[in-house]
């Protein structure tokens, strides 16, 4: 009786827990769209343009997810998130998935209610300040007020800078990154503490960008990635493979362009897989066979998604976000 009641539990938990995975999946295609967090407004990474249209490289992840569940990239409901709302949208629901330059941190991913999914841009912690201040190092600040967004990493990583360095750092804490950069243009902090990518991003939206230096130290290491509900494994699945399919594509040479191509001609084992050619790889996430091809076409590769949103619109280099084979670290897991 013991082993039938415990094989009785056991068969609950994984009921139980096929209910939970499937969620998500069902949900969105329930809704015929998706709820993707994005950020309130960070040029080149999710932004509404002159049309409305939200752009940049963590809303063209949006749209890669939403091609490959519903094969419709446009089935996208962007919702904007300030910072100290985009842990919390996924975990109660909110929105499917959140794709707003959040940082992988063990706290988050383990007692937050959310999993992160694969890391889409690797980032790094800076400083900015007036080009007349006459700084040139992060570590003459003694005694700077910096403007920083409340209840991030960036506001804890600039305590442990200060620490680390003797420095005295006042910070000057907002809600929202978006009143921390005009607090800083408006000249109430002597520095805007923010990711490299969105001291770039902020600056180009300054009436004189040459007016505004950003220092050279990188102060800590911020993985960017698309964050899901905690428990539902087949979500997180569609979307870390989504995310490593897009590597992948630049690495193996398929492009927005051709992919349909690539799909009908490749003789290349792993386009085969990818493309849905040969296997049946979308069927291990619950996905049709021209998942990747259909994320693809509305996307391109990652290489095509940087060089639109980053490279035109900021000027950034790939640097550790080129690929591993380029002396980068981006590097997808094998689709197989």
């Amino acid at each position: 009786m013991n082993k039938l009641m415990k094989f009785g539990a056991i068969a609950a938990a994984i009921t139980a827990a096929g209910a939970v995975s499937a969620g998500t999946l069902d949900k969105v295609r329930e809704a015929g769209e998706l709820a993707c967090g994005v950020s309130e407004g960070v040029p080149g990474f999710s932004n509404p343009n002159s049309d409305g249209v939200w752009v940049g490289l963590d809303a063209d992840f949006c749209r890669a997810v939403a091609a490959a569940v519903l094969g419709d990239a446009n089935a996208v409901r962007y919702v904007p998130l300030a910072s100290k709302q985009k842990v919390l949208a996924v975990s109660s629901g909110q929105v499917d998935m959140t794709s707003r330059t959040t940082t992988w941190t063990m706290k988050r991913d383990s007692a937050e209610g959310v999993d992160f999914t694969a890391v889409v841009y690797y980032d790094g912690q800076g400083f900015m300040v007036s080009a007349d201040a006459g700084i040139s190092s992060a570590k003459e600040m003694d005694g700077a007020t910096v403007c920083v967004t409340t209840g991030t990493t960036t506001e804890l990583n600039l305590a442990d800078f200060g620490r680390a360095n003797g420095l005295s750092l006042e910070p000057v804490v907002f809600e929202g990154k978006r009143e921390a950069v005009d607090a800083y243009a408006s000249g109430r902090c002597d520095a805007l503490t923010t990711d490299m990518s969105q001291l770039a991003a902020f600056r180009t939206g300054f009436s004189d960008p040459s007016a505004h230096k950003i220092l050279p130290e990188v102060i800590s290491k911020e993985p960017l990635s698309p964050l899901v509900a905690h428990g539902d494994n087949q979500w997180k699945d569609i979307v870390t493979w989504v995310v490593f399919g897009i590597i992948s594509a630049e690495e193996l040479g398929v492009t927005q362009a051709n992919v349909a191509d690539m799909a009908a001609n490749s003789s290349d084992p792993s386009v085969q897989r990818m493309l849905g050619s040969s296997g049946d790889t979308g069927g291990f996430i619950g996905l049709e066979s021209t998942w990747m091809a259909d994320a693809i076409s509305a996307v391109g590769n990652y290489g095509e998604i940087y060089d639109r949103n980053l490279t035109a619109t900021l000027g950034l280099e790939r640097g550790l976000n080129a690929q591993w084979k380029d002396g980068g670290i981006l590097y997808a897991m094998p689709i197989r």
